[in-house]
C-alpha cells in the first residue's frame, strides 16, 4: 500500500495576502489557484520547493466558511509549534527569511537532533524552521 498526506489545510484571512506571504517571502511555489462557483470559494495550494523531485505535502490556504472558523485565525496549533519546514541550508534560509521580516520568536539552536529556530507567519501560527541532522531519517538534502 502507498500512501502519503498531500494537503493540509490551514485557514487564512484572506488568499492574496497568503499567497504573498508564503510564497513571496517563503519562497513557496504556488501549485493552484482554482474558483471553485458551486461552494464561492477558491482552491489554493501552495508547497516548499523541493529541488530533489520529490513531491511533498501541500498546504491548501482556506479562508474560513463559518463564523466558528475564524477564532482559529493562527491558532492552528493552539500555541504550539504547527508547522514544520525542513531545510538543507538553515543558516541561508534564516537569513533570508530575517531580511524579509519575518518574526522568529525563538532563536536558532543546535540540537543533536539539528539546527532549528522557531519563526510565527503572517497570522501567528508557530513554525519550526529546521536542518535536520545529517544521517537524520527526516534530513533534507539536494540530489
Amino acid at each position: 500500500m502507498a500512501q502519503r498526506i498531500s494537503n493540509v489545510a490551514l485557514i487564512v484571512r484572506d488568499y492574496h495576502e497568503a499567497i504573498a506571504f508564503y510564497c513571496g517571502v517563503l519562497g513557496f511555489e504556488l501549485q493552484e489557484d482554482t474558483y471553485q462557483p458551486e461552494q464561492d470559494k477558491r482552491w489554493v495550494v501552495v508547497r516548499p520547493r523541493d529541488v530533489s523531485g520529490n513531491v511533498g505535502t501541500g498546504i491548501v490556504l482556506a479562508r474560513p466558511s463559518s463564523d466558528e472558523q475564524e477564532p482559529f485565525i493562527g491558532q492552528q496549533g493552539g500555541g504550539r509549534v504547527f508547522m514544520f519546514l525542513a531545510t538543507d541550508d538553515f543558516d541561508r534560509d534564516h537569513a533570508d527569511y530575517v531580511s524579509k521580516g519575518v518574526t522568529f520568536v525563538r532563536e536558532p539552536l543546535v540540537t543533536p537532533y539539528g539546527k532549528v529556530a522557531v519563526f510565527s507567519d503572517l497570522y501567528g501560527n508557530l513554525w519550526d524552521l529546521i536542518q535536520f541532522a545529517d544521517g537524520h531519517p527526516l534530513a533534507v538534502s539536494e540530489r
